[in-house]
């Protein structure tokens, strides 16, 4: 494979970006952890490069969602690892239009045969800020206002909110965007979809998950959170950048009162439940077998494969518990994921630059393919790895 091996062309793209970002209130960004996000270089692709990333991730979705079957069969849901406290909130989102899938970001590598998919983050893809707001600010630090950059997610992200609020327009508009306290992270990404979805027409409000209240009696039937002293609200619309799988397996209650909820439209939740078929890994073997030898594909089955793979739990994040094997393990990732179901994945050389760096295309799809940003490493990439900016020419 490792002719398809494409490489990398960089320009420098240095600037002040920190000073840009704080006058925007973007100060995580460049706080520890984060300082390297923005490496002084940019990621120069052509407009044919560009456009074939945003095309495959809008062909991919549609391949996904033809590759369901109707009824989402227990065999199904099953292959796909989906808990079973989940199927019922599953099927109730999938089978009805009002639950909409707000976005996502597929994980492609360019090859020298076109863009190939790594995976699909389907239910909280992070690195929103910098895809939508530090590369644009990038280029205003680094002079070069009238450059060309795939960055619309943030205008795509309120099409998608204002077509959410308007497939539910019987319940009010007031949307509560939640997070794990103790990521800023995560508080950050929620702070720009809220943003969004001022301007989508709502009126929005961002609480730590810890902080809500959830009751399916009486009066207090719903979903509430304080947004004032001694003042609660609310909310029909509720946002939750907390996987499905993981409220599935440690809040199988909340979960329980979630699926009474919005069976009685008391609630309405994005991403929505069925957003998990997707994000399972195992849909990069359902997806093989549905689509052979598909060129936006690579192979994938959930035995182990000839040759050099790449071995994934099906709900892993961040890269952990990932091992590379060729014939033998080469590269074992940390993480708490080992003890999942796992698929086996063709390796496939990512490119790279001179030294040594190798690149990741994040592509957001939010209704369609609407931004790019990059991730390189060198060696597998994680969270942690470094985020640089691209340009179009």
């Amino acid at each position: 494979m490792s002719s398809n091996k494409k490489s990398v062309q960089l320009e420098p793209h240095a600037g002040d970006v920190e000073t840009a970002l704080r006058g925007l209130g973007w100060d995580w960004c460049v706080e520890d952890g984060c300082a390297n996000y923005v490496p002084g270089e940019a990621v120069v692709i052509s407009e044919t490069e560009a456009d074939a990333l945003l095309e495959a991730t809008d062909t991919l979705y549609n391949m996904m969602v033809q590759a369901v079957p109707d009824e989402l069969p227990d065999a199904f849901l099953q292959v796909l690892g989906i808990p079973e406290n989940l199927w019922a909130l599953v099927r109730q989102s999938w089978n009805n239009d009002k639950h909409w899938h707000i976005y996502g970001r597929f994980d492609l590598v360019q090859t020298t045969e076109g863009p190939k998919l790594l995976e699909f983050n389907a239910d909280t893809a992070t690195s929103i800020p910098e895809t939508a707001v530090v590369q644009w600010a990038s280029l205003a630090a680094a002079g070069k206002k009238d450059a060309n950059q795939y960055s619309g997610l943030y205008e795509a992200l309120v099409e998608q909110l204002k077509t959410w609020r308007m497939l539910n327009d019987d319940l009010p508009p007031a949307l509560l965007l939640t997070y794990l306290g103790e990521s800023a992270e995560d508080q950050t990404n929620c702070a720009v979809l809220a943003q969004a979805a001022t301007e989508a027409g709502f009126d929005a409000h961002l609480c730590p998950v810890e902080d809500i209240s959830v009751s399916t009696e009486g009066n207090e039937k719903g979903v509430w959170a304080q947004v004032g002293a001694e003042q609660w609200q609310q909310f029909p619309f509720l946002f939750k950048l907390l996987p499905w799988e993981q409220i599935a397996w440690e809040e199988p209650e909340l979960l329980q009162s979630l699926t009474q909820l919005s069976r009685t439209r008391t609630v309405v939740i994005a991403n929505p439940a069925y957003a998990l078929l997707f994000q399972s890994k195992g849909m990069l073997a359902w997806l093989w077998k549905a689509y052979p030898y598909h060129p936006l594909l690579l192979e994938a089955d959930l035995e182990p494969l000839q040759g050099k793979y790449i071995r994934k739990p099906y709900f892993g994040r961040e890269g952990q518990s990932v091992e590379v094997v060729d014939k033998v393990p080469i590269t074992k990732m940390e993480g708490e994921y080992d003890h999942q179901q796992q698929v086996y994945q063709r390796w496939c050389d990512l490119p790279e630059d001179n030294k040594g760096y190798a690149y990741q295309a994040g592509v957001f799809w939010a209704g369609e393919g609407c931004a790019i940003g990059f991730r390189r490493e060198k060696g597998i990439i994680t969270n942690l790895s470094q985020f640089v900016p691209h340009l179009v020419e």
